[in-house]
């Protein structure tokens, strides 16, 4: 081999050594890397593993808070509605302090009224209601509205209906039941009360005639004007006091009381009588009476 040769061989030589060497670097490079990225890659997933259950927990958590809030939410709801039925509770109770007892209470021979008895304001009637214009008659002064209104509303469908008799006081009532009796004896028990027991001397109660049978009522029972009254007088929250075969007093279509709007419709729906119901059933409606 020529001295050319040799060198070309060495060159080769250091060629390969260096290519070893570099390759070697090269790989221990990577074999690092891959290692770090390995190690990277188990950081990432024990850190994701972490923040998942970190997430489970916080999921948990607010789904606790959310059933502790719907929970505290019911709570307050159920108050709400305690609340809201005390004080209903509290404005009846407030309204029945306000409002008269004796307003619904049945008399005719069961309860009552004392000779010191009058509602505490009476209110006249229009002279043009009147059967007798030259009369002062008067009522409740909280029910004479509902009568008016009464009134008018059977004018616009053309009936005339005139009041011949309303609030009568306790001496009032003494005074006619005893010219009764003197024409008619015992049997004025059938038709008039005694003091005391009258529905007129709460102010509530009016008779009504018309001017064709004027004030012997004869035959009101037969004309659109009682008719009239029987199907609309509970909108106004009257009502019949005494129909055929009540145990109280002899049929009087003309006498009409009023029992407030609520208690009316009721009686009319179910086709009853106000003397039908026990008292108890008839106090419930006390409180609204006026509405």
């Amino acid at each position: 081999m020529g001295r050319t040769g040799i060198l070309v061989s060495a060159l080769l030589g250091i060629l390969v050594l260096a290519g070893a060497i570099g390759g070697a670097y090269l790989y221990s490079r990577l074999s690092a890397s891959l290692a770090d990225t390995e190690t990277s890659l188990q950081a990432s997933e024990e850190q994701s593993a972490r923040l998942s259950g970190e997430l489970k927990e916080a999921k948990d958590y607010i789904a606790r808070l959310e059933t502790a809030l719907s929970s505290e939410r019911n709570k307050n709801s159920v108050f709400e509605n305690q609340i809201s039925k005390i004080s209903g509770t509290v404005g009846v109770l407030e309204k029945l302090a306000k409002t008269d007892p004796e307003l619904l209470a049945k008399y005719s021979k069961v309860f009552f009224l004392n000779e010191n008895y009058s509602p505490p304001a009476l209110s006249p009637i229009p002279d043009e209601y009147l059967y007798q214009k030259d009369r002062i008659l008067t009522l409740h002064k909280s029910v004479e509205p509902h009568l008016e209104d009464m009134l008018s509303a059977a004018k616009e469908d053309g009936i005339t209906l005139q009041i011949i008799s309303a609030y009568r006081s306790f001496d009032t009532q003494e005074a006619l039941k005893n010219n009764y009796r003197v024409t008619y004896g015992s049997g004025a028990n059938a038709f008039s009360a005694d003091q005391g027991y009258s529905e007129h001397q709460l102010g509530t109660t009016v008779d009504i005639t018309t001017p064709e049978v004027g004030a012997t009522f004869s035959g009101f029972d037969t004309t659109d004007a009682y008719k009239w009254l029987t199907e609309n007088a509970w909108r106004y929250g009257f009502v019949l006091s005494y129909p055929k075969n009540n145990a109280y007093y002899q049929y009087e279509p003309w006498h009409w009381r009023f029992v407030g709007e609520e208690l009316a419709r009721d009686l009319h729906r179910e086709e009853k009588y106000f003397y039908d119901l026990d008292q108890r059933e008839i106090d419930e409606y006390l409180a609204d009476i006026f509405d």
